[in-house]
């Protein structure tokens, strides 16, 4: 979704075109004249009104799914879907700041109160990337660093941003990635309701978030800002993102900070990010989605797999109860896991612990081997 540090190349997604033009762009472009806003303020709007009824409808992870699917329709049909790159990369950084929220000290106690189960956990991540990967170039003809980003089990707003970043197949990605979320946003809690089990579409803030809290709410997003503006400087894959969830993860995870920033400021950051997502697909042949199906439900079929026979060799050495178990192995979006967990009335720091160490290690290993892809490829 970002482009290179320094000169970055600001995606421009054009319907009318039907193409993505590259161009140099200064870290944090200028506003645009009044006509230039028509068409990012149709977008948004569409993915407002999808992200809005998704989420009326309890839908899990509603924002996301529905914002996607909303502006993916739209373009599909021909309207000129397009998101601005700077509004998209101040929305990694809010999201950034808030994926780091979810770091507790209660959550890294977990990492020493369930060390063999969160190691298993670990190893299972990678294993379900290589696996995925390995599925993608051999059955799919994937060039590497697209079946990479498309194996990453969740870190959706990484993957775009890095598919954008190093040259991979934004399309392709994108519909394997949001087929993913999916099928497990829909699956999970849908198996779950045929034993009367519903979770809801979202979960609240755990820390405040009014006006007495702003001085800690300030010092959070300069501390994250400033990292992320950092590693983006230094050329790390995603460093924005990465930078403002490290930050804010510090802060929180120490205890040092505890106020979050407001849900609708998350809430309006999601939904830009998943109109950014869906303006990939501007000028897209229907016959081309159709092709990447297979792709997307044979990834879903290998990740899945992976992350059952982890689960059930954890339930088997290990006396935890088989919900908490499946929920912390489940490869869905790290919140939507945590809402179920809450729901079942499940042990939320053994969730909360592998769900933050499954972040951990996908999102390290990702921009890591992305970075030796494409220097290999370089040479």
């Amino acid at each position: 979704m970002h482009a290179a540090q320094g000169l970055a190349a600001a995606a421009s997604f054009d319907g009318a075109q039907g193409s993505r033009a590259l161009m140099p762009a200064p870290m944090w472009p200028s506003l645009p004249p009044p006509r230039a806003l028509i068409r990012p303020a149709e977008t948004l709007a569409i993915a407002a009104a999808g992200g809005l009824v998704f989420t009326f409808l309890r839908f899990p992870a509603g924002l996301m799914s529905g914002s996607v699917l909303a502006v993916t329709v739209a373009a599909l049909i021909g309207r000129p879907v397009r998101v601005p790159v700077g509004l998209a990369r101040v929305c990694y950084v809010i999201v950034g700041i808030l994926l780091g929220a979810v770091v507790t000290p209660e959550t890294l106690r977990g990492f020493t109160t369930y060390p063999a189960s969160v190691a298993m956990l670990m190893v299972a991540a990678v294993v379900m990337i290589v696996a995925t990967m390995t599925y993608l170039r051999v059955v799919h003809r994937w060039d590497p660093l697209s079946a990479l980003m498309g194996a990453s089990p969740g870190s959706l707003i990484q993957v775009i941003a890095l598919s954008t970043e190093l040259g991979a197949d934004l399309r392709a990605i994108a519909i394997v990635q949001t087929m993913r979320i999916l099928l497990l946003t829909v699956g999970i809690p849908g198996g779950l309701a045929l034993f009367g089990l519903v979770a809801p579409a979202m979960p609240a803030a755990r820390g405040p978030a009014d006006l007495a809290s702003l001085p800690e709410m300030l010092i959070v997003v300069v501390v994250s800002v400033t990292l992320g503006l950092v590693l983006m400087r230094i050329r790390f894959p995603g460093g924005l993102l990465f930078g403002a969830m490290a930050g804010s993860a510090a802060l929180h995870g120490t205890g040092l900070a505890q106020a979050v920033l407001p849900w609708w400021i998350g809430s309006a950051a999601v939904i830009v990010l998943g109109a950014v997502v869906g303006s990939l697909f501007a000028n897209t042949p229907p016959r081309l989605i159709v092709n990447y199906l297979g792709a997307g439900f044979g990834s879903f079929a290998v990740s899945l797999s992976v992350a059952t026979v982890f689960a059930l060799v954890a339930s088997y050495l290990f006396p935890f109860p088989i919900s908490n178990v499946v929920v912390a192995f489940s490869p869905g979006a790290q919140d939507t896991m945590m809402v179920l967990a809450l729901a079942l009335h499940l042990d939320p720091v053994y969730v909360g612990a592998h769900h933050v160490a499954r972040f951990i290690v996908v999102t390290l290993t990702v921009a890591i081997a992305a970075r030796r892809i494409v220097k290999k490829k370089r040479e």
